[in-house]
């Protein structure tokens, strides 16, 4: 198998799918990398059609690749380096070589469309900024997650790019988010909430109460005002926005109750002979909700606000969990989504004056 490096110029190999940008897929990020990000990126390209190319270290790389016979149908892009799961920020510089610093590379030189990591978020977050660069006018790129509500998923960011944030960051993220719910979800004017305790305008700290007037002014906003956490997979609003503090512990709060009630559910179904026969008989709808609210079904978070498409997948993401996360960067890059967010954005940048 042929293998290039990117820094000294070459050009990647020809995929199946002529003109189309392959998926640059940081095979050496993940609990579980290589053997079941290779595997991901076998499924993608198998059952999805999409062109994925891997960046890592070349062995071990064909070798999962040789188990899946697949050595001809994926490349794999060279990189010296790789982050561990418990690296920061900081690794980004640390480490300039790193799998992922590699595959922000190729989407910047256009080889790739996006970016797919199951790696450390701190350093995918960090090399993101550094190698990708914010797009003009953003403050801070943030997280963006689907919340698997109904009829429609409702965008939760940021999800833990930036702990600390001023109220005008919320409103940029009220224009990312609604950026990504009109590409990726379809919604022709997205409703914003902002996340706080109470529902009234006069709820929360000094952040969230500069943020709500800011918010209510904002051009080209549909703000619906104050959520609660009851909130979150109420479906209420299309959009919510908060820190990157609080919306990492929703969201790992909300993964964390989700595994606690399937649990509680499978055991109290194990009671008794007519628990049993009655989970049998809803075994399809519970199959089917288990699926919905999987995290691994849904491909990931989203790291809006850069010139480039950046999908985090989950850490402990297993093949299942890779391949959709493919599917989630192939559709945000195809249907323009770094594009949309430069257009909403556009209005709100300040001119440059002449003197």
């Amino acid at each position: 198998m042929r293998t290039k490096h990117p820094a000294r110029g070459d050009r990647l190999p020809e995929t199946d799918a002529p003109g189309v940008p392959p998926i640059a897929l940081d095979a050496m990020g993940g609990d579980h990398a290589p053997d079941e990000i290779v595997a991901g990126a076998v499924r993608a390209v198998r059952e999805h059609g999409i062109p994925v190319v891997l960046v890592g270290a070349p062995r071990p790389l064909a070798e999962a690749l040789a188990r899946h016979d697949a050595t001809t149908e994926i490349p794999i892009v060279r990189a010296e380096e790789a982050l561990a799961m418990d690296e920061g920020a900081l690794a980004s510089l640390r480490r300039p070589r790193s799998s992922i610093a590699v595959a922000c590379h190729l989407v910047r030189r256009g080889d790739a469309c996006a970016v797919v990591s199951a790696g450390s978020t701190a350093g995918i977050v960090a090399t993101g900024k550094l190698r990708l660069r914010s797009q003009p006018g953003v403050l801070r790129p943030a997280i963006a997650v689907a919340l698997p509500t109904r009829p429609n998923p409702t965008v939760l960011l940021d999800a833990g790019a930036n702990a600390e944030v001023k109220p005008e960051m919320l409103v940029q993220f009220a224009h990312l988010g609604a950026a990504y719910a009109e590409t990726a979800l379809d919604v022709e004017a997205p409703r914003i909430g902002l996340l706080t305790i109470g529902s009234e305008p006069e709820k929360g700290n000094k952040l969230v109460k500069r943020a709500h007037e800011l918010l209510s002014a904002a051009q080209g906003l549909d703000f619906a005002g104050n959520v609660e956490g009851h909130d979150l997979l109420a479906g209420t609003v299309d959009v919510i926005v908060t820190d990157g503090f609080t919306g990492n512990v929703a969201l790992k709060t909300m993964e964390g109750s989700v595994r606690y009630a399937f649990t509680e559910l499978r055991e109290t179904i194990q009671e008794s002979p007519v628990a049993r026969v009655g989970g049998l008989l809803q075994r399809r709808r519970i199959r089917e909700l288990r699926q919905r609210l999987d995290p691994e079904g849904h491909g990931g978070a989203v790291l809006l606000g850069l010139n480039g498409t950046v999908v985090i997948a989950h850490g402990d993401s297993r093949a299942k969990g890779v391949s959709a996360a493919c599917v989630l960067a192939a559709r945000l890059a195809g249907q323009g989504v770094v594009a949309r967010i430069g257009e909403r954005l556009a209005p709100t940048r300040r001119p440059h004056l002449p003197w």
